[in-house]
């Protein structure tokens, strides 16, 4: 694999990871040549590392660990801090000053919030009491059906402060898609909005809201006792059918002299419940515990430079794991700016001129995001100088290598641009950015530190320079405890470690690079064998999204004549036509620029693209319906009916 293009250089490593390194040299009379050293020492004494971050970071103990790790004989059974006791919001609400800014949201329709430190800890106390009246308690589930504002945060802050368990969705996803997750979990209450923005529009989710408390409190074993509605848009002037329903504005106000109560919880009692896409079955219910917290800490202080003046800002929904992420950034007391809406109403400018205005430091958004300001040729550096801008954080899919040159050409020069890599499962990454690092073009800059990420081959040997399984043979603190209603922990041993024994197969194709970065392929499950050779959906990706006759496409491999043949879909941009000539140019580009393997034996034309949610195009869905397979929860999909666009295709010999 060629070297890349170099893109950016530091200016300075006055960095914190410099000023980690640093205090690790000094305590352990070490001396790390570079990053990859520091890196080795992570892994080879992982134990000391995260008792050290732990320490060093600050995080807040009630009690003292007895250890780093209990190890098993199994991966999945290691026990992280056993003894240690802490409360997960307090570690979140008492580190920022109380006058300094803890949250600031900007809708859609322009309006701003703002919660100081100070006001937001008010909040929590508020709603908290209530939680109390309720008889909420350690190990109970409260769920959220809310917008990525204020009201998310207080919720999951007010909810963690007892101990309990917070999950949450996006209020656009459909009523089957939110009971799909909710109802396996048990909630105690629900908090949820009437509407929500999008557009311009608004949206009222009243009569979803009815169905999901409907089934909520009629579910088997059913703890519900309410539905807590937030008037986010307009007040709900009627609540229906809603069950056990009441008004959030009707919380009573506390007396600010009163104390919040931070419930001890060890690393091993569930905090957050996350869910998997869902796209071949029941989203998987994935508990984690306090270790997330730990991580995230060290991804956003080490490997983001995130300090406590900073301004940090995520567009994310609350169905998506990079949420859960964001609400990290106040366990460093740093100021986590919210939207929610549609990034391009009523422009392309909405975040930009929000991120100017607000001199935001860390501006986090996905890979689809800016694929389509590329698409769209806009210019962002030609209207905001974003002269506070320091990192610019993609994820969601692996960001091409036009992807990088856009940001670098279009928007700053003098930027980090993070493409990091991890997922839901482990509530983090695994690949991240780095302060100290060059910027190489296509490469995500390291793995991330007390992170043993290796690449294997398909003899299960480890690898370099080549692409392979991802995988991670060292347990680490943010792995999930276990999974919702899966007391034998089959399904959460399927899920990781079915692969290689005892070594957590993350299902993602990827490499190391000569630079030491990493470049990740997609899905392994989405993986290409034509021929019986091995192939990445993302080195076609990469040619096709440079052809400006193409707007979209998935790619997928077709079973056919005892082989596996590579079907390529387009959407074509507006006004274009598939003919023979586009087909014949993109399968000469993709000869050219990948190989002769990677052509596509088919190139057909479908008017839209299958994503979930959170904007991830679904290939196994796509797949499966080609084969004619049923998939299994369409419920997952922001748009299930464009899988009928791949149904019974002629051209496909099916």
């Amino acid at each position: 694999m060629a070297t890349q293009n170099i893109l950016w250089t530091p200016h300075s490593k006055n960095t914190n990871l410099s000023r980690f390194q640093g205090h690790l040299e000094t305590k352990f009379a070490k001396s790390f040549s570079d990053y990859v050293s520091l890196h080795k020492f992570s892994i080879d004494e992982y134990e000391l590392f995260w008792k050290e971050w732990l320490s060093y970071s600050g995080f807040k103990l009630h009690k003292e660990p007895e250890k780093t790790i209990e190890q098993s004989n199994h991966f999945s059974k290691s026990i992280w801090f056993p003894g240690a006791l802490y409360n997960f919001a307090e570690n979140l609400l008492e580190v920022g000053n109380p006058n300094e800014l803890a949250l600031v949201f900007y809708s859609e329709d322009g309006q701003i919030q703002k919660l100081t430190y100070a006001e937001l800890k008010h909040e929590v106390l508020k709603l908290q009491k209530h939680f109390i009246s309720l008889g909420v308690k350690k190990g109970d589930r409260v769920v959220g059906l809310v917008p990525n504002a204020p009201i998310s945060t207080i919720g999951m802050l007010a909810t963690t402060s007892l101990g309990a368990i917070w999950s949450s969705a996006s209020p656009d996803f459909g009523v089957r898609g939110i009971l799909d997750r909710f109802e396996q979990i048990n909630p105690k209450v629900l908090i949820s909005v009437e509407s929500y923005l999008f557009k311009g529009k608004r949206i009222s989710i009243e009569d979803k809201l009815e169905e999901v408390s409907i089934q909520l409190a009629n579910a088997n074993h059913s703890e519900f006792k309410q539905t807590l509605v937030y008037d986010f848009v307009e007040p709900i002037k009627d609540f229906g059918k809603i069950q056990f329903p009441f008004r959030y504005s009707e919380i009573g106000s506390r007396n600010v002299s009163e104390a919040l109560v931070y419930t001890s919880v060890s690393f091993s009692d569930p905090v957050y419940i996350m869910f998997s896409s869902g796209t071949t079955g029941l989203p998987k219910c994935i508990v984690q515990g306090g270790g997330v917290l730990l991580n995230h800490t060290k991804e956003l202080s080490l490997h983001c430079n995130l300090s406590k003046q900073d301004r940090f800002f995520y567009y994310t929904t609350c169905g998506w794991m990079m949420w859960n992420w964001s609400q990290s950034v106040l366990a460093l007391g740093a100021t986590l700016y919210q939207f929610d809406g549609n990034p391009f109403h009523p422009s392309w400018e909405t975040l930009w001129s929000m991120a100017e205005k607000e001199s935001i430091q860390v501006f986090g958004t996905s890979a689809k995001y800016l694929s389509v300001l590329e698409e769209e040729k806009i210019s962002v550096q030609s209207k905001y100088t974003l002269s506070a801008l320091k990192v610019i954080l993609s994820t969601g899919s692996p960001l091409p290598n036009s992807g990088f040159r856009y940001v670098y050409e279009n928007i700053k020069k003098d930027i980090q641009l993070s493409s990091i890599s991890g997922g839901t499962d482990l509530n983090g990454c695994f690949a991240l950015g780095n302060p100290n690092l060059p910027v190489f073009e296509g490469q995500i800059q390291c793995k991330g530190l007390g992170m043993d990420v290796q690449v294997f081959d398909d003899m299960g040997k480890s690898v370099e320079n080549q692409k392979g399984e991802l995988v991670c043979p060292t347990p680490f603190p943010s792995m999930p405890l276990s999974f919702w209603n899966d007391d034998s922990g089959a399904k959460y041993k399927s899920a990781y470690f079915e692969t290689y024994d005892n070594i957590w197969c993350h299902g993602d194709f990827a490499s190391i690079t000569l630079e030491n970065g990493l470049v990740i392929y997609g899905r392994s499950d989405a993986t290409l064998n034509p021929g019986g050779v091995r192939i990445g959906t993302a080195d076609i990706y990469s040619v096709v999204s440079t052809i400006p006759e193409v707007k979209d496409s998935v790619i997928i491999g077709q079973e056919y004549k005892d082989d596996v043949r590579v079907i390529l879909f387009v959407v074509p941009a507006d006004g274009v036509i598939l003919d023979e000539s586009l087909i014949k140019k993109i399968k000469e580009r993709i000869k050219v620029e990948t190989s002769p393997r990677h052509v596509p034996a088919l190139v057909i034309s479908v008017p839209e693209i299958p994503y979930t949610v959170n904007g991830k195009k679904v290939e196994i869905a796509v797949k499966q319906t080609v084969a004619g397979l049923e998939v299994k929860n369409k419920n997952a999909l922001a748009n299930p009916h464009s899988l009928d666009y791949f149904k019974n295709r002629k051209e496909l010999g099916v």
